[in-house]
């Protein structure tokens, strides 16, 4: 199959996204802020990188909005409240106004699962309520509701709220076992993880669909839910060390939640190929 595919905010997710892409024989082209990023983009062979930030307008005549697949997997450019609203909702409204000149068949939009605010390790899926939302999840639920429904320049729109991304090159927990380094909050916290080869592989079940999905809202994890300590102290195992302390209790109100995959599962026939931690991090430790 030949496509076309544009790449908004192409970092992590989105350079190994390009990579399946090109390995697939179609055009990329990709958006990103980041210099290194760019250079290691354009020797993969990506067709068009330009270097920009995704809230300004200054890339829209660089990049045709005429398009098979459109995906915005934007990282927020700093972990403020400021850095969120900047990448995720200036953000997608210049990709929606750079769409409205286009054409494009589908486009897919990675958010995240910290849009469900719910404790006591209750399982929520896709129609479960965010009200409560911190401040940052509801900047990606209003990031969310400019881009879905898509507007008439859209054939079809997703959604996909992905768990902690994890894989080569990005394994925080890992390197702070490695490291003796104490954890914050509680250990029984659940996490709700998802490999970055199995968020590009969400990405390209969307793009993939049969024409009858007009677009949904999808969440993306591994489906494990396992707690924060049981994952520390399997890595731990792993590397002969004595697992690291946690230092003090979760804020108040911090979400502790399983969030269901049953969904996408079910309506895509997609599935992990890293089911667990187990699988996902066994790679990272060769």
């Amino acid at each position: 199959m030949s496509a076309s595919l544009s790449i908004l905010g192409c970092g992590y997710l989105g350079s190994a996204l390009a990579s399946r892409a090109l390995a697939e024989g179609w055009t990329v082209s990709a958006l990103t802020r980041n210099s290194v990023t760019a250079s290691k983009l354009r020797d993969l062979g990506v067709t068009q990188v330009v270097e920009a930030n995704i809230e300004d307008d200054s890339w829209h005549q660089s990049l045709s909005p005429e398009q098979d697949f459109v995906v915005n997997c934007v990282g927020s450019s700093s972990p403020e409240v400021e850095g969120y609203v900047t990448s995720y909702v200036e953000g997608q409204n210049s990709a929606m106004n750079w769409l409205k000149e286009g054409r494009v068949g589908s486009y897919v939009f990675t958010s995240s699962c910290s849009v469900y605010p719910q404790t006591g390790r209750k399982l929520v899926d896709e129609n479960s309520s965010c009200a409560g939302v911190s401040e940052r999840g509801g900047l990606l639920l209003a990031a969310e509701q400019i881009s879905f429904p898509p507007p008439p320049s859209i054939q079809r729109s997703f959604i996909l709220r992905l768990g902690g991304i994890y894989g080569p090159g990005r394994h925080l927990m890992l390197e702070k076992v490695r490291n003796g380094q104490s954890f914050d909050g509680n250990a029984d916290r659940i996490l709700n993880l998802i490999h970055r080869d199995d968020g590009v592989g969400a990405i390209l079940a969307c793009l993939l669909s049969g024409d009858s999905n007009l677009g949904r809202i999808y969440n993306v994890t591994d489906g494990n839910h396992s707690p924060r300590g049981q994952i520390v102290e399997w890595l731990a195992g792993k590397l002969s060390l004595e697992s690291p302390a946690f230092a003090n209790d979760d804020e108040e109100n911090t979400p502790n939640r399983k969030v269901s995959t049953n969904r996408i599962m079910e309506e895509l026939e997609w599935s992990p190929t890293y089911s667990s931690f187990i699988e996902g991090y066994a790679d990272l430790l060769t």
